[in-house]
């Protein structure tokens, strides 16, 4: 029998998912503990029943909005690779895509924060630098087998600043040219057939 969560532990949830938004859309600076529980439809005095500090609140809303993004994009790609896609080519396209493109609120931590992951507390770049981690982790491991020597961080790199570069010319033609040059660059590198 499956235990229901409590309701303290259904508030954490709604905090933290209310945090990774924002931290997303506004930056770590861009968002006070007030606004993240104003947002969220609770009082600013509750709080403190669930974070002893601001940074430990950003680091675990860090932890949350990549596990969110981890979940979309594996999503996105298990519909990709129904299709027939292979799985680097699925999640080039998925991370690559026009949805993600407009989706800051909800899309890559690393591709939202990264500018700011540097100049945080130590324990939210502790946070940050796991982010990092598993984004070259799942590249890595969706890389083929002809794609010897390929840097899964050199990948994940590039698929990070174009997203970044994207978002700063606009959800326009100009900035899904941008997505859609580095899509097929990437693909045409990475995703060839293995020869026998």
């Amino acid at each position: 029998m499956e235990i229901a969560p409590n309701r303290k532990a259904l508030t954490h949830e709604r905090i933290l998912d209310t945090a990774a938004r924002a931290i997303r859309r506004a930056g770590f600076n861009g968002v006070g503990v007030a606004d993240i529980m104003k947002e969220a439809g609770l009082t600013h005095g509750g709080f403190y029943a669930h974070f002893p500090s601001r940074d430990a609140l950003m680091a675990e809303a860090l932890a949350h909005a990549g596990r969110q993004s981890a979940e979309r994009i594996a999503r996105g790609g298990a519909a990709r690779e129904a299709q027939g896609a292979s799985p680097f080519r699925a999640l080039v396209e998925g991370y690559l895509s026009e949805r993600h493109l407009n989706g800051t609120e909800n899309g890559c931590a690393v591709a939202a924060l990264a500018s700011e992951m540097p100049r945080q507390s130590s324990e939210v770049r502790a946070a940050a630098r796991q982010r990092v981690r598993n984004l070259i982790e799942r590249v890595a491991g969706v890389l083929p087998a002809s794609a010897e020597g390929a840097s899964a961080g050199a990948i994940a790199s590039q698929m990070v600043g174009a997203l970044q570069l994207a978002r700063a010319l606009g959800d326009n033609a100009e900035g899904k040219a941008l997505l859609a040059a580095n899509r097929e660059a990437l693909v045409a590198l990475f995703d060839k057939p293995s020869t026998p």
